[in-house]
C-alpha cells in the first residue's frame, strides 16, 4: 500500500521536532514545508495540500499543549487529526433498507476493478449482513464483462441476473432485474454497468437512465487508485452529472501512491465506502478515515488486525492454542495451522503492516520471510507424525533430521536452526507464562515464529 514512501517522509519531517523543548513558528513551517512535499510526490490534489498545510499550522499554533505530550509529539497528534479530517473523519457505511429490496448500482471506468467489485461487495454483504443476493449484468456492451460476472457469481455462490434478449437496453436489464429480485425474494441487489476507457456524455446519459428506473439507495463509483489525484476529479464529475453515494477504492494494495485516498473526499464531497486491497474476497474493506490516518503515520491498524483474525479463529481454537504455547507444548502442527490461518486472513505483508512500528519493513524482507515460511513447511512435511508432535525426538536423532533434509530438498543444517529457532521459541513462551520477562533476544526473529528472522523493525 501507499502508507511505505508517503509514511516515511512524513514520519521523518515529524521526527525532526522531536527532542525539542519548545516549538516556534519557523520550526512549523519548515516541518510544513516537507510536509507538502511529501504530499505532492503522493500525487494529493493541489487544493487538498494547501487545505492540509493551513489547518495542520492553525492547529498546532493554536492548540493547547496537552499533558504527557512534548511538542513533536503534539504536531503529530494535529497531522493525524487533520488527515483524519481530511480522509473523512467517520467511517461511511452502505444504506440498507429496514424492509423491502436494497438497491445499489456500481459505475466506474473501464479497467477500474469495478465488476470484481461487484462480487466481492455481493459476498461480503452475503456473509456479514446475512442478505440475500443478485447481481445484475447490465453491461450490454462487453460480452466478456457479463461472462465475467457469471463467472465471479458461479465462484463466490451468487445468483446473477442478464438479459434474455440480446438487443436489450441496460435500463430494461435493470427492471426486469427489480421485478425478478421482487418475485424471488432477494433483499439486495447490486447492478454492474458499462464502463468506458474515459466519460462521454453517452455513458453519463446511460447512467442516468438507469438510475431512473433503479432508484438506487447507492451509487457507488469504482475508482483506480493508481490514476491518483485524477480520482478525486472524476469522482467529482460522476457525482455532478449522474449523482453518486460515495466510492470504491480500489488497488490500494498495488503501487499507490496515495494521492486518490486522501483527494477524494475534499474535492468530491463523497465518502470512500469500501477499499480493495487485494484479490481475495475480503480484501474488499470498509473505509475507516481513523485506521487509514493511523497507518499513514506509521501507527499500525490494530483494529483491522484484531477483526481479521476474529473472524477466521474459533474462541476455543485460539484458547487451546494459549494454553499449549503457555505450557510449551505447542508442537509443528500447531506451527502450520498458525501458517495456514495467516494465508487465510491475507498475505504476510499485508498484515505485518498493521502492527505498530512495521510499517518501514520493505517488501524485499516480507519476500524473504514468506519464501523462509514454505521452506518450513516444506520440512514439517517431510516429519513424522510423531516427529510432528515431539520435537525433542527430532533434537535426540540427528539421523531423522538428516532424512528431513533429504525429503524436503533442503541441507541438515538448515532443519537443525528451524528446530533451535522452535525450542528456543517454545522456552521463551514457558518463561513468559511463569511470569519471566526474558530478553527479546531469546526470541528467534521477530519476536516469535521461526523463520522470521531479521524481519524486525
Amino acid at each position: 500500500m501507499f502508507e511505505t514512501t508517503l509514511s516515511s517522509r512524513l514520519q521523518m519531517a515529524l521526527r525532526r521536532l522531536s527532542g525539542k523543548g519548545y516549538l516556534n513558528e519557523d520550526d512549523i513551517t519548515n516541518t510544513l514545508k516537507e510536509i507538502r512535499r511529501a504530499l505532492l510526490e503522493a500525487d494529493v490534489h493541489l487544493s487538498v495540500i494547501k487545505s492540509f498545510t493551513e489547518q495542520v499550522k492553525d492547529n498546532a499554533l493554536g492548540e493547547k499543549i496537552i499533558k504527557g505530550l512534548n511538542p513533536g509529539q503534539q504536531v503529530a497528534k494535529v497531522v493525524n487529526d487533520t488527515l483524519v479530517s481530511i480522509l473523512g473523519e467517520k467511517t461511511s457505511y452502505v444504506s440498507y433498507q429496514p424492509s423491502g429490496l436494497t438497491v445499489m448500482m456500481l459505475i466506474g471506468l473501464q479497467g477500474s476493478g469495478k465488476t470484481t467489485s461487484i462480487a466481492k461487495l455481493a459476498k461480503t454483504i452475503k456473509v456479514s449482513e446475512n442478505k440475500k443476493v443478485l447481481l445484475v449484468a447490465a453491461d450490454i456492451y462487453r460480452p466478456a464483462a457479463v461472462e465475467q460476472l457469471k463467472t465471479l457469481g458461479s465462484q463466490y455462490d451468487l445468483e446473477v441476473f442478464s438479459a434474455k434478449e440480446t438487443n436489450s437496453k441496460p435500463e430494461e436489464i435493470a427492471k426486469d432485474a427489480l421485478n425478478f429480485a421482487s418475485e424471488n425474494d432477494f433483499n439486495s441487489i447490486i447492478i454492474d454497468t458499462a464502463g468506458r476507457l474515459q466519460i462521454d456524455d453517452s455513458m453519463m446519459s446511460e447512467m442516468v437512465r438507469i438510475k431512473e428506473v433503479s432508484n438506487p439507495d447507492e451509487v457507488l463509483l469504482v475508482v483506480d487508485s493508481m490514476i491518483g489525484q485524477e480520482a478525486a476529479d472524476l469522482t467529482k464529475s460522476f457525482h455532478e452529472k449522474v449523482g453518486i453515494s460515495g466510492a470504491i477504492l480500489t488497488k490500494l494494495d498495488g503501487d499507490s501512491r496515495g494521492g486518490a485516498a486522501l483527494s477524494i473526499r475534499k474535492i468530491s464531497g463523497k465518502p470512500i465506502k469500501f477499499i480493495g486491497v487485494g484479490e481475495k474476497i475480503e480484501a474488499l474493506q470498509p473505509f475507516h478515515p481513523e485506521r487509514m490516518a493511523s497507518r499513514i503515520l506509521g501507527m499500525g491498524d490494530v483494529l483491522t488486525l484484531v477483526e481479521k483474525a476474529q473472524k477466521e479463529v474459533e474462541l476455543a481454537d485460539a484458547e487451546a492454542m494459549q494454553k499449549k504455547l503457555q505450557e510449551a507444548t505447542f508442537d509443528f502442527n500447531d506451527f502450520v495451522k498458525q501458517m495456514r490461518l495467516i494465508k487465510r486472513m491475507g498475505s504476510l505483508g499485508g498484515l505485518i503492516k498493521l502492527i505498530p512500528g512495521m510499517n518501514k519493513i520493505d517488501d524485499g524482507m516480507i519476500k524473504d520471510g514468506e519464501d523462509q515460511l514454505k521452506k518450513i513447511e516444506s520440512m514439517i512435511s517431510s516429519m513424522t507424525l510423531e516427529e510432528k508432535q515431539k520435537p525433542e525426538v527430532l533434537a535426540a536423532h540427528p539421523s531423522r533430521r538428516q532424512r528431513i533434509a533429504q525429503g524436503s530438498g533442503y541441507e541438515a543444517k538448515d532443519v537443525d536452526k528451524v528446530l533451535a529457532d522452535f525450542q528456543r521459541m517454545r522456552g521463551f513462551m514457558k518463561q513468559m507464562s511463569n511470569g519471566g520477562m526474558p530478553g527479546m533476544g531469546g526470541m528467534p526473529g521477530m519476536g516469535g515464529m521461526p523463520g522470521m528472522g531479521g524481519m524486525g523493525g
